[in-house]
């Protein structure tokens, strides 16, 4: 079967593109001999986690326990939850997997440490954790050394809580106006983290993991001396954001959305049945690709501009491109924003030389909780 004799809307997924994209970042963590643990909440498909750890990743990020229990399902053997898990049922999920996986979760209150050593003794089980360290993005994460420290001495005292080291998200760097400024706000983060870690270390804590994690840093980062370990996503299938920030080429998205042509109300205007159930409705904030906006890059009418998402409607302004399309066509659509986007779908259509090779059930999609 043809890649458009597929229904849509439907994820497409080019199986060269994404093993090359799987190998250049493996490629990247062995030269600067930095352990790779990519975020999965990127494909959130258990196939392509096995393929990054064959290329040579120590284990997977995810962000969700849910998520975790999927890939541990799936046969995965050494997980990083890079998020605070709070809430009763959640803790005795989490000690439940534990038991099974070698596991590790993030941490920035004494509140939650205490609730995972309280739920760890009550299963008799030893947490791994990862102070989480917030180096710009202002979400969770502590950013004061006194505060880290304080938290670190708290972990000391609790009987089933192990502190392996820190993680940060450096999302914030993609804010940068060119390729130069994101260079340098990624050697920053790095060089915070190795700073945290040092600090850790003096005051006598056994700081191992010096974890970063941000596809569009991954150049950059690992080159700073302390760094461990690095925990890209998005690269898998690369988008228009990491497109626009210079991170990846057109030539290296792997994954879009196969939409048809089912309306041409007026001129110059064409409707798709991709709308913001097929398409995460997320416009390009940092951009510095001249001349790109809209929804999507449509990579048989590229000059065309995805103005506006209904929910089943994708309406496209066609002025100014000189291909055309009448109903019934099929049109391929990258995301802006591509983890969201694979989180809209059961399964994706892996694709090799244009023909459907597979069919990959999305497994994790969904998993919020």
């Amino acid at each position: 079967m043809a890649n458009y004799d597929i229904d849509t809307p439907a994820l497409l997924m080019d199986l060269e593109r994404l093993k090359n994209n799987i190998g250049a970042m493996a490629s990247i963590a062995r030269k600067y001999g930095v352990n790779l643990r990519p975020h999965a909440k990127t494909h959130k498909t258990p196939e392509i986690a096995k393929l990054q750890i064959e290329a040579g990743a120590n284990g997977i990020t995810v962000a969700k326990l849910g998520e975790a229990e999927v890939m541990a399902e799936a046969g995965i053997k050494d997980i990083l939850i890079a998020n605070q898990v709070i809430g009763r049922r959640k803790l005795d999920r989490l000690t439940a997997l534990a038991k099974k996986i070698h596991l590790m979760v993030a941490v920035d209150s004494h509140v939650g440490a205490q609730m995972l050593n309280e739920a760890a003794q009550q299963k008799n089980v030893h947490l791994e954790v990862l102070i989480e360290i917030d180096t710009g993005v202002h979400r969770c994460g502590l950013s004061d050394s006194g505060e880290i420290l304080r938290l670190a001495k708290h972990l000391s005292t609790l009987n089933n809580i192990k502190l392996l080291g820190i993680m940060t998200h450096e999302g914030h760097v993609e804010d940068g106006t060119s390729r130069a400024s994101i260079e340098c706000k990624s050697l920053e983060v790095g060089q915070e983290m190795v700073s945290h870690a040092e600090t850790l270390r003096k005051a006598g804590h056994d700081i191992n993991v010096v974890s970063v994690g941000s596809t569009v840093s991954a150049p950059f980062i690992p080159t700073v001396e302390g760094i461990t370990e690095m925990r890209p996503g998005t690269y898998v299938f690369n988008d228009v954001i990491e497109v626009c920030v210079g991170a990846a080429t057109w030539d290296q998205c792997a994954l879009s959305v196969l939409a048809t042509v089912i309306s041409m109300p007026r001129p110059g205007v064409i409707v798709v049945d991709a709308g913001s159930k097929a398409l995460f409705p997320e416009d390009v904030r940092h951009c510095f690709t001249p001349g790109y906006s809209g929804y999507g890059y449509i990579k048989n009418l590229p000059k065309a501009r995805i103005g506006m998402l209904n929910e089943e409607h994708g309406v496209i302004d066609t002025h100014g491109s000189a291909q055309t399309v009448k109903i019934g066509d099929k049109i391929e659509i990258i995301p802006n924003h591509v983890c969201p986007t694979v989180n809209l779908y059961d399964e994706m259509y892996v694709l090799q030389d244009g023909q459907v090779l597979d069919v990959w059930q999305i497994k994790a999609r969904g998993k919020t909780q």
